[in-house]
């Protein structure tokens, strides 16, 4: 398949890292766009790369990851620690919460599995030893059902990377997208009738929804920048996508123009919430809305030279 070998490297945390000019280190900032006034405002700023915010369902902290480990940030950008996660010290950036805020899921190679690339855990929300769920890599998980039973997730498999379902307590897999090129980012809509991702299968990156067993797929965009990743509002009636201004073709690399965009579910307009930044993979992979829906946090990133 065509599309493997640039495939490979879309979901995993050090291909950011992998993509830093000779030379350079980055600088990120973990934001807070506040929807009703339209503002971000930056909590966080340090010089090391760090990915991907969730909000916790109690909106207690942040949680991000950076070089393989899991932390928790205030929403006023304090430092809160590092969530335990055990022997799985690899953790990219596909994690996230259940809806009732008792279950983290995280996608991390383990060495020790003999199964290669990303693979898929539980956890208690405060942290332990994770529950390998995935029996095969690699694996990265994107969403969960309201219900808790089922979780989403992109996987290649036979050289394809499509759309898979799972049980939340483990078992056999379910394929629920077919198409040629590219099938990621899955996410279930707070009433559970759709699962919205980010398909290729038209020659441009787009969001699309299906229902929950991989039927009726409709396209949601249609312009000519390359959307990527649906995060469904708390009240379901609209998303945050990140679109880059030139096309990516399938890739979601670190380091490009980008700008986040609010799609109304209903009416399938978009509209631009910030100016063009910085940033790409890492920005805004996960769902990242505060409990009552009136924010969303993200990272913008900068590079400068390295120091002797």
């Amino acid at each position: 398949m065509k599309y493997a070998p640039i495939l490979a490297l879309f979901c995993i945390s050090w291909t950011s890292l992998s993509q830093i000019p000779a030379g350079k280190s980055v600088i990120s900032s973990l934001h807070i766009f506040d929807i009703k006034t339209k503002k971000s405002t930056e909590i966080l700023k340090e010089h090391r790369h760090f990915e991907a915010p969730n909000w916790s369902v109690d909106g207690s902290h942040l949680l991000i990851n950076s070089l393989g480990l899991l932390e928790k940030i205030s929403p006023t950008g304090s430092k809160l620690g590092t969530l335990p996660t055990g022997s799985i010290q690899k953790c990219n950036n596909d994690h996230g919460y259940s809806f009732d805020g008792k279950t983290l899921y995280i996608s991390s190679s383990d060495p020790s599995s003999g199964i290669s690339g990303s693979l898929i855990f539980k956890v208690d929300s405060q942290g332990g030893q994770p529950l390998r769920l995935t029996n095969q890599g690699p694996s990265y998980w994107h969403g969960i059902s309201p219900d808790g039973k089922t979780m989403v997730y992109c996987a290649e498999r036979n050289k394809n990377y499509d759309v898979y379902a799972m049980d939340t307590q483990g078992g056999e897999e379910i394929r629920l997208t077919t198409e040629e090129g590219l099938d990621d980012g899955p996410e279930y809509s707070p009433d559970g009738k759709f699962i919205y991702f980010n398909s290729f299968r038209t020659g441009k990156m787009q969001i699309w929804r299906m229902h929950p067993d991989g039927t009726n797929a409709e396209q949601m965009t249609f312009d000519d920048y390359s959307t990527w990743f649906a995060h469904i509002r708390p009240n379901g009636k609209e998303a945050v996508v990140i679109s880059y201004l030139e096309d990516q073709k399938q890739s979601h690399p670190f380091g490009h123009q980008v700008k986040l965009r609010l799609l109304n579910l209903k009416s399938k307009k978009i509209q631009d919430l910030t100016e063009a930044f910085y940033g790409g993979q890492g920005s805004i992979n996960v769902p990242s809305w505060s409990p009552d829906g009136s924010k969303f946090a993200y990272v913008r990133y900068e590079l400068e030279d390295k120091k002797p």
